[in-house]
Order: structure tokens, then C-alpha cells, then sequence
């Protein structure tokens, strides 16, 4: 359950703040649906929704930390703000951004430690998401914010038109003889 999915005035930057608890994982995984049902991506819905999964459940566990279960209190529950503290404290959102060919995926929460990879151990329960990360996005990386950080995947969508000098390679465009572009290797920045 989110607690409100805000449109900004561009419709291709849309985001949604979480809800404190573990369902707030699915609801990532709802938003990126929708979103790229809305941008018509929905090719691109098993590589996000797996990468929102890993992003939000690593804001979740990492970055904010359980609340110690209180009589009364929910279990699962976590402590973070919904919304902007006097202090600066940011909620746990994720936004998408179309900038086609490009989709971005970025989920920003309040702590500004960075993530770091762990050697991969396959025996383990856990540990392996940012590698599932680097796996299914072109790129990734993360950036400190002024109270918390961002990380994010980016994601190249097929583009479906092409130029419209396509066929035409004398005037710039491609012919079906240039066969596929290559738009590079992975990277991985920090700040």
C-alpha cells in the first residue's frame, strides 16, 4: 500500500512514497507496472519490477533498520518518515523517468551510507541483490543526497519508431544493414 502516487507535471517522471512495511515491495513492483503499462514499456516490466524489488527491500532492511516490535505495535513496521522531517529525514520513495530510449529507476531513502556489493555467496539466504541489479540494468550507481542518497538503474527501451531518417544512411540514418546498435557496457558509479 503506498501513501499516494504523486503525477509531476511531466508525465514521463512519475513517483510514489512508501508505506513503512514489507508489502511496500509489492507496491513498487504495482507502480512499475502501471507506469510502463501507461508508457506503453511493458517489455521492460521483468527487468524494473525485479530491480525495484531488490532497491526498495535494500532501503528497507539496510538503510532504516527494524523498529523494535512494542505491545500493540505491528510487526514488520519500520521507522522512517512519509514525508520530509524538519530535520530533513526523507521517506523511502521510488520514481521512474522516461527519457526515451532510456527509463531510470530510482529509489531514494534516508540514510546516506552508499551500497556495496558482497562477494557473492550462494549458500546464503541473502546478499545477492545488487548483484541482480548490475545483471538485468544497463547501469547503476548511487548519489548522496542532502539527507539520505538515491541509487538507481538505468534501462534502455527498444525503440519501436526509430529515427525517422532510418532507411536512409546517406543523410544520417540507418539501414537494415548496420545491424544492431551498441550502446556500450555496463558501468557502475559512486559518489
Amino acid at each position: 500500500m503506498s501513501t499516494g502516487t504523486a503525477l509531476a507535471v511531466d508525465p514521463h517522471v512519475v513517483t510514489c512514497t512508501l508505506a513503512p512495511r514489507f508489502e511496500a515491495v509489492r507496491t513498487a513492483r504495482d507502480f512499475a507496472r502501471s507506469t510502463l503499462q501507461r508508457w506503453n514499456l511493458t517489455e521492460l516490466f521483468d527487468d524494473v519490477a525485479l530491480v525495484a524489488s531488490e532497491l526498495v527491500t535494500n532501503a528497507l532492511r539496510h538503510a532504516i533498520g527494524a523498529r523494535p516490535d512494542q505491545p500493540g505495535g505491528i510487526q514488520g513496521e519500520y521507522d522512517f518518515p512519509l514525508q520530509p522531517t524538519a530535520g530533513g529525514r526523507l521517506p523511502i520513495r521510488i520514481s521512474l523517468v522516461h527519457r526515451a530510449p532510456q527509463v531510470v529507476c530510482a529509489v531514494s531513502d534516508p540514510s546516506s551510507t552508499g551500497p556495496v556489493a558482497r562477494e557473492a555467496d550462494f549458500v546464503a539466504e541473502s546478499g545477492r541483490g545488487l548483484h541482480l541489479v548490475e545483471s538485468f540494468s544497463r547501469s547503476w550507481g548511487w548519489h548522496p543526497l542532502g539527507s539520505g542518497k538515491v541509487v538507481w538503474a538505468m534501462f534502455e527501451a527498444e525503440e519501436v519508431g526509430g529515427s525517422p531518417l532510418d532507411g536512409h544512411p546517406g543523410l544520417g540514418g540507418r539501414s537494415a544493414l548496420d545491424g544492431p546498435v551498441d550502446v556500450g557496457g555496463r558501468h557502475r558509479r559512486s559518489a
